[in-house]
């Protein structure tokens, strides 16, 4: 029974917090977090990512939001499927009213398209994105590769190319093309649409590896509408999605208030 108990304690506890949330800065507040719950079934984490149950959960939660209010989405996610991700973020784009988009840790591939929607990005300051270059499974057993390194063998090999690698490297062509399309429909109406095709050609043309770090400081300079103003309860919240544990903790400090926060003072009886 505990297992069950435990769980049912942190879904009250978020579902508590978020509503403090909304009361508190007139948001929609939606969550997307992709961490390996500590209670489990039968105990295996298990990994999250961006699914097709995503992505019908969160339009189901835009489709019931009133038109002006204001949608903030907290993502915290490695990435996961293209489908669902840009149905996420197409959806996001269509709400009428302001959307936020709240990124704590890191929002990798497809949490960066989805961020990509949003009129306001909310990072930590340590926080990150990530490049948006399709990965493309080459065979049921076979590797993940980026697409761009596909289209870079190709061209390498040249005539000497079999009809399998020919074969993939269009379809990373069509991959890269599709990825850099449904950026600039995201980013056109905020900075244009030459500024917006610069962008998507910098985040899908293989100029970093899949999980390089662009920093708040980094996404600035590519022109995307980012402020390090993360409201603390979303740290609150965070810790209400603890990650399983392993044999013994990798990291453990003494807690202390944020910087910004004074340190709570009880009753003393002096």
């Amino acid at each position: 029974m505990e297992p069950a108990l435990s769980v049912r304690r942190l879904q009250a506890a978020r579902l508590s917090l978020i509503k403090n949330m909304e009361r508190k800065y007139g948001w929609r507040v939606v969550t997307m977090i992709h961490r390996e719950e500590r209670v489990t079934f039968f105990g295996i984490p298990l990994q999250r990512f961006i699914d097709i149950d995503d992505s019908e959960a969160v339009l189901r939660a835009i489709r019931t939001t009133p038109p002006d209010k204001p949608i903030a989405l907290i993502l915290h996610t490695p990435g996961g499927l293209v489908l669902a991700a840009s149905q996420i973020a197409m959806a996001l784009k269509r709400h009428p009213g302001r959307k936020i988009v709240i990124i704590p840790h890191y929002a990798m591939s497809g949490g960066t398209l989805i961020a990509l929607a949003a009129d306001e990005i909310l990072m930590d300051p340590n926080a990150v994105l990530g490049p948006l270059d399709p990965q493309l499974s080459l065979g049921p057993q076979g590797p993940v590769v980026p697409a761009p390194s596909v289209l870079r063998v190709a061209e390498v090999k040249g005539d000497k190319a079999s009809d399998t690698t020919l074969i993939i490297a269009d379809i990373a062509r069509k991959a890269i093309a599709e990825m850099q399309e449904t950026i600039v429909e995201l980013l056109r109406d905020k900075m244009g649409e030459e500024r917006a095709r610069e962008i998507a050609k910098t985040l899908t043309e293989g100029r970093w590896t899949h999980d390089y770090p662009i920093t708040p400081e980094k996404a600035r300079e590519l022109g995307l509408p980012v402020k390090t103003e993360v409201p603390p309860e979303v740290y609150e919240l965070m810790e209400l999605y603890p990650q399983a544990p392993g044999n013994r903790p990798g990291v453990e400090f003494i807690p202390q208030p944020l910087p910004h926060q004074p340190p709570h003072r009880g009753h003393s009886g002096k």
